[in-house]
């Protein structure tokens, strides 16, 4: 590791900001406008990262239908406590995710937590495409070549994320994987579900920790449809602030109310 992320500082409204356009509007006109912290449409295939502090709520929008966003998060500083799949759904007895559900870090605390869906259903076991199985399935479509049609995989885009911030390929982890489902059966195959998310499904999280989130808008490592077809995903960043006491998702289940005690204690400190 080269170097360590800051902490998240304060920013201005995307309503304030100058040359911020507010694509928000196109998703989300619901959120309020002096909230509103930065908006942005990530194409198909695309990726993206920021630093987000606590309290910070993300409006994930499918503006095509079928869409995936594969996305990791690391606590900051110094990003070395991340969300940990495993003991997430352990500990809320789940094998998807949904509204009320916790993303815990490896450390016992809330780093995000899922306040809306209008989905129901978002893949945390599926993992990442990786570059050699893309281009055994799609065909090689580099940049040199295709341009902004070229082909990239979610590992890849995750990879170079992370990047700017001094992680590499050690700190990668098993990603969320909105909008999309994968089940599994009773002998324990993973069956994933075609055209699951509709033009317009919508996920909202909030950061329960300052964090970094890297996003990937690659299609998931289960899609078998024979044609590179990710599509577009709409995010918006506004200031929702910690999760009260009455909070829907701290109060889902004893071990989200542990979880979210031990995040208000760390930012206590």
């Amino acid at each position: 590791m080269t170097s360590q992320p800051h902490p998240p500082t304060a920013t201005t409204s995307g309503s304030d900001a100058v040359d911020a356009p507010q694509v928000w509007r196109q998703f989300a006109p619901d959120l309020p406008a002096e909230k509103v912290l930065w908006s942005e449409i990530i194409p198909g295939g695309s990726h993206a990262s920021s630093l987000l502090a606590r309290g910070t709520a993300l409006r994930l929008v499918a503006l095509d239908p079928s869409v995936n966003c594969s996305v990791v998060l690391y606590a900051l500083p110094p990003a070395q406590e991340r969300y940990n799949m495993p003991d997430s759904l352990k500990a809320q007895h789940t094998a998807h995710y949904t509204r009320g559900h916790v993303l815990m870090s490896d450390m016992g605390r809330a780093i995000a937590s899922i306040t809306q869906d209008s989905l129901g259903w978002h893949d945390p076991l599926g993992s990442l495409l990786d570059t050699a199985t893309m281009q055994d399935r799609y065909g090689a479509h580099r940049y040199e070549q295709h341009r902004n049609a070229m082909h990239r995989s979610g590992r890849d885009g995750l990879l170079i994320e992370i990047g700017k911030y001094g992680l590499g390929a050690r700190d990668l982890i098993a990603p969320v994987n909105f909008f999309s489902k994968v089940s599994v059966d009773e002998e324990g195959r993973f069956h994933f579900a075609h055209q699951h998310a509709p033009e317009g499904a919508s996920v909202e999280v909030r950061m329960d920790m300052d964090v970094l989130i890297a996003l990937s808008c690659a299609p998931h490592a289960f899609d078998s449809h024979p044609v590179y077809r990710p599509g577009r995903v709409g995010i918006a960043a506004w200031r929702m602030g910690p999760a009260p006491a009455d909070d829907y998702c701290r109060n889902h289940c004893p071990e989200n109310q542990r979880a979210h005690y031990n995040s208000d204690r760390f930012a206590a400190r």
